[in-house]
């Protein structure tokens, strides 16, 4: 798939943001949020520079799993409010210059979901095939996604004397994609929201969906959702999760030549080696593996992420590896999970450091791809540790310092999730505070922001690793037809220089610091010089002779 007409790629150089509608703002007073109180955030949210909102499941559920355990594909949780406020959110949004796109989660539905129960009442049931089932598990089958939760992949049913597969939870049984039926249920469901202004979906647990005993081509299948997306819209966009090896995820994009699967995935292995760098402040891990980082064909598009709403996974790391980032990031027994994940926001992780966390999201924002922010990040919010496994980065947004954080007039008890206490409490992280504060993170992120959206060479241009003699240091540049951007960030609380030299930089020219505003020139003979502080950051637009950009 080559294009010329570049402008219906807006996830090029689009900023998203994750939220989840129950714990973001409670309009009604109930103490769960909701759609109404979404829509009255929406004007935070585009000041805040956000192009994109991700919506985490908001479908009918039990809410045994957050969510992502779903009874209608069609609905919309009555907690949250109905079909008619969530269309006023989209419209709203996309007034504001947003787009929203949602959680597909079509890997398994609940047990509740009424093609179960009726798919578990009786062999015959028509609805038998949307699910996988056998006589007897196989006898090897890989280790559960959830190690401590559960023992096996198969669930014996005593009613019809077969187990079903489910490679998540019990209560979430695997729909049967072999079965065309079950390809048009979810296409209808694409073609429902996509109705209604979703501009695309972020897709759960890619592998887990396409990938299935008895499937014969999965990744036609996928190139099948890509081109009736396509054809629904020519905006829509498919997020994948596929957390694998780089040479495997480049067969959830179609390869380079025919990319015509997934557009986005989200980069699982370069978000494991900014946490293995940070730990031993040693850019050299991160700069291996972005210099190794496959380049993409121009329709499609890494996600960049320091905080998403799972577990913080180090799956891809060595053993030796991830038990330095958990003595770094995670001491606790509580802090970690499935034996191979983080439950904690990046902030507590740094001790709160300002320096160390501003250059991990300078770093963020800098790196080739789609940035994607947790809601939370932007202020600086920690996790609550009381909250059991990985929802302990889901407690409510803290949007002032008064009772609930500004989330929900309820009394506290009746709150969905307890707020966060302790240093990162809303009366010392909160968004109202902070945007009256010029020197508040969540400016700094807003001027990220902005100049990530003044340099479009971060989502379209050529990235190269800049060798520098200083492990500390990462040292890249980005560069297309319409600029050159070179960021810098030192890993290590020791100051440091950095030195630059670029064959085809011309003594004279112009390099101008983007998020200060300082001007340099390049020196007649030698290399170029730029002091870092311990933990410091730069961003220098390299200005070519004739450009008349704005810096």
């Amino acid at each position: 798939m080559r294009v010329t007409d570049t402008s219906d790629l807006w996830w090029k150089t689009a900023v998203v943001y994750c939220l989840d509608v129950e714990t973001y703002m409670d309009w009604n007073g109930d103490g769960c949020g909701d759609l109404e109180g979404l829509a009255h955030r929406l004007d935070y949210l585009a000041e805040l520079g956000v192009t994109c909102i991700w919506l985490m499941p908001f479908y009918p559920s039990p809410d045994r799993d957050d969510g992502y355990d779903i009874t209608d594909y069609y609905g919309v949780d009555a907690r949250l409010g109905h079909h008619g406020d969530l269309v006023e959110v989209i419209r709203t949004a996309k007034d504001r210059g947003m787009r929203v796109i949602a959680d597909l989660v079509v890997n398994h539905t609940s047990d509740q979901h009424p093609w179960f129960v009726s798919a578990r009442s009786s062999r015959e049931s028509p609805f038998r095939d949307f699910y996988v089932w056998a006589d007897e598990p196989p006898a090897k089958q890989p280790e559960p996604v959830f190690p401590d939760q559960e023992d096996s992949l198969w669930e014996y049913d005593k009613k019809t004397k077969q187990y079903y597969l489910h490679n998540f939870y019990k209560h979430q049984p695997d729909l049967n994609v072999a079965n065309p039926r079950v390809r048009e249920e979810i296409a209808k469901v694409i073609g429902f929201w996509m109705e209604l202004g979703i501009s695309g979906f972020r897709v759960d647990a890619v592998p887990f969906f396409i990938e299935q005993p008895g499937f014969e081509g999965p990744h036609d299948y996928l190139r099948s959702l890509r081109s009736y997306i396509g054809r629904r819209s020519g905006e829509g966009v498919l997020l994948g999760e596929v957390n694998l090896p780089y040479e495997d995820q480049l067969k959830y994009f179609g390869g380079l030549d025919a990319d015509d699967e997934l557009t986005m995935q989200f980069d699982f292995v370069g978000m494991q080696q900014i946490y293995l760098s940070l730990a031993r402040e040693d850019a050299t891990p991160l700069a291996d593996t972005l210099a190794a980082r496959p380049a993409l064909p121009e329709v499609a598009q890494w996600a960049n992420f320091l905080r998403n709403h799972d577990e913080l996974t180090l799956d891809k790391l060595t053993e030796d590896e991830r038990q330095e980032v958990f003595d770094a990031f995670a001491p606790e027994e509580r802090m970690q999970v499935y034996g191979r994940g983080i439950v904690r926001r990046l902030p507590p992780m740094l001790h709160g450091d300002p320096r160390r966390i501003r250059m991990a999201y300078s770093l963020l924002f800098s790196l080739p791809g789609t940035p994607v922010l947790f809601y939370g990040e932007e202020i600086g919010m920690g996790e609550n540790l009381d909250l059991p496994g990985r929802t302990s980065v889901r407690s409510p947004m803290q949007w002032t310092s008064g009772a609930n954080g500004g989330f929900s007039k309820a009394d506290p008890e009746d709150l969905v999730a307890p707020v966060t206490g302790d240093g990162f409490a809303p009366s010392h992280v909160n968004a109202s505070q902070q945007r009256h504060d010029e020197g508040s993170l969540l400016n700094f992120i807003r001027l990220l922001i902005q100049c990530y959206r003044n340099s479009p060479e971060i989502g379209w241009g050529r990235f190269t690793v800049l060798e520098q003699p200083d492990r500390a240091v990462l040292a890249h540049q980005i560069e297309n037809g319409q600029g050159r951007l070179v960021a810098l960030h030192n890993f290590a609380p020791e100051p440091a220089t950095v030195r630059l030299e670029l064959e085809d930089v011309e003594p004279g020219t112009v390099v101008t610091s983007l998020l200060d505003a300082d001007e340099y020139t390049w020196p007649e003979e030698g290399p170029f010089e730029q002091p870092l502080d311990g933990y410091g950051y730069r961003w220098l637009r390299v200005i070519r002779p004739g450009d008349q950009r704005l810096t």
